[in-house]
């Protein structure tokens, strides 16, 4: 697929967006959201534009044996959908069969990158397709590192051999909070592994970034990402928004400016 630009579709926009039909290379939305009968929905959806399934569930990184029944019904709903991406988390939300409503970080260790790797093989061969694996941001540190969180990524993609969906709001907001530079971190990622980015809104609590998905893209975002398709290369984006979520139009807007991006970067390419 050319990269483009897309949007989370969220329900309150579902009947406009049928409607109106505006100009998007494709939708994201929760998978599991749409387990079971639910999916009637995103057959209606998937007539019109590409999806793209993003997982919140799966706990990639727990302790806990992955949960069957939940790969189960993923496995069906991507069958049914076709979809672009399945992606999910490189984190954890569960523990002896309790489900946090958080997606917790690993601690940056080789042991870890060993665990949640050797879960994502066996998610992808169930699956029998390959996994995007997100960054995500966080709060305080999940014990003593023993790498920075760019070369924890890698090692992650490289010995389960899933695709990355980099976040880049997550990186800048993790920059901020963690203290490190966020082009050293583009600057150590494959970029033959990205295969998607993330875009999205934070806000600040004192001195410390939050990844609310409810505001606009940060300028300082925007740079980053610039940065970013200048060095890895242009690729499908999602404009992500949770929380105070606001009109149609806002998220068109934001998906211009993507596309912007994404093809100037295409322009500059050598033929």
């Amino acid at each position: 697929m050319t990269a483009g630009a897309g949007i989370g579709l969220r329900a309150a926009h579902e009947r406009e967006l049928a409607e109106r039909r505006p100009p998007l290379a494709f939708v994201e939305v929760h998978s599991e959201n749409h387990f079971g009968g639910a999916a009637a929905a995103l057959e209606r959806v998937r007539r019109d534009y590409a999806v793209s399934l993003h997982g919140v569930g799966l706990s990639l990184g727990s302790a806990d044996a992955l949960d069957e029944a939940h790969l189960a019904k993923l496995d069906a709903l991507a069958r049914r959908i076709e979809p672009l991406f399945v992606s999910e988390h490189l984190s954890w939300s569960a523990i002896d069969g309790r489900h946090l409503n958080e997606l917790l970080p690993l601690p940056f260790t080789h042991e870890a990158a060993a665990h949640v790797a050797s879960r994502i093989s066996q998610a992808q061969e169930r699956l029998g397709r390959p996994l995007l694996i997100e960054n995500v941001s966080a709060y305080c540190a999940a014990g003593a590192p023993q790498m920075p969180e760019w070369e924890f990524v890698s090692e992650v993609a490289r010995r389960s051999g899933c695709a990355l969906l980099l976040d880049v709001n997550n990186i800048w907001v993790n920059a901020v909070n963690f203290g490190f530079d966020p082009r050293h971190y583009l600057a150590a990622i494959d970029p033959a592994a990205v295969a998607q980015y993330h875009l999205g809104g934070f806000e600040a609590r004192g001195a410390m970034l939050v990844d609310t998905h409810g505001a606009r893209v940060a300028d300082e975002v925007w740079s980053l990402f610039r940065d970013a398709v200048a060095r890895i290369g242009a690729r499908p984006t999602t404009i992500e928004w949770d929380t105070s979520l606001p009109a149609l139009d806002v998220l068109l807007e934001e998906a211009r400016a993507t596309r912007q991006v994404l093809e100037g970067a295409t322009l500059m390419e050598p033929a």
